[in-house]
């Protein structure tokens, strides 16, 4: 049997673009990929742009921008530090989006780390050690124990992580996620470099940035990988 070929109109590939902001070629690819299916598109391009993030990962990013999101009322009021390679690419609208995105994202869900490597020694202790001891008031054998633990250690990375958090405006998808299709559109490593909330009212703030890692040897030790 030969193979059945796909027609992909002008009309879907304008609307996943505008779903996705993805390059026209992506976007028809991508349809010819999933046989037309929009919805199944859409997964395509988000694969594609975390494989070429990964692939970036390693370019260093010391271009970028600093935003400020200010809540209704003035209430709450977010800076946020969005790098990328290149002058020309902080420069679009796309990524000026993008940061304007996460710091919103900020102000609505006060994340308290950048990533999961970010989380200190001491937090990440403290929160195993109460969802251990929840775990075990269930009588429970250690090993189902440490698997409820493993689990709530990984809702907790979710809620206090700004790249593990769903994103505010499509809960479909996480930071991270968002961050790697911009990376796919724009072809440039992108990196939350750090951030700051204020809140009207509270005594402190919240202050976090990406833990440094060979360059200097600074900042505070990341927490243990995940089992």
């Amino acid at each position: 049997m030969g193979t059945t070929t796909v027609n992909i109109s002008a009309t879907q590939v304008k609307e996943l673009r505008e779903k996705t902001g993805a390059p026209m070629m992506d976007c028809k690819q991508a349809l010819t990929e999933a046989k037309g299916d929009l919805e199944q598109a859409i997964v395509v391009l988000r694969k594609k742009g975390v494989a070429t993030a990964a692939k970036k990962a390693t370019r260093v990013t010391t271009e970028g921008s600093v935003a400020q999101y200010i809540h209704a009322g003035g209430k709450i009021g977010v800076l946020v530090e969005v790098n990328c390679e290149s002058d020309f690419v902080a420069r679009t609208e796309d990524f000026k989006e993008l940061v304007h995105d996460v710091a919103m994202h900020i102000a609505a869900s006060d994340p308290k780390f950048v990533r999961k490597e970010d989380v200190t020694p001491e937090a990440y202790e403290r929160e195993k050690e109460i969802y251990r001891a929840q775990a075990a008031t269930t009588g429970k054998p250690p090993q189902v124990v440490e698997k409820i633990v493993a689990g709530k250690m990984e809702k907790f990375y979710e809620e206090v992580c700004l790249l593990e958090q769903p994103f505010i405006k499509d809960q479909t998808i996480s930071i991270s996620q968002l961050i790697a299709t911009k990376i796919g559109k724009l072809g440039e490593n992108i990196a939350v470099r750090r951030f700051a909330r204020f809140k009207v009212g509270e005594s402190g703030m919240t202050v976090a940035s990406t833990t440094p890692q060979k360059e200097d040897g600074g900042g505070d030790a990341a927490a243990p990988p995940r089992k």
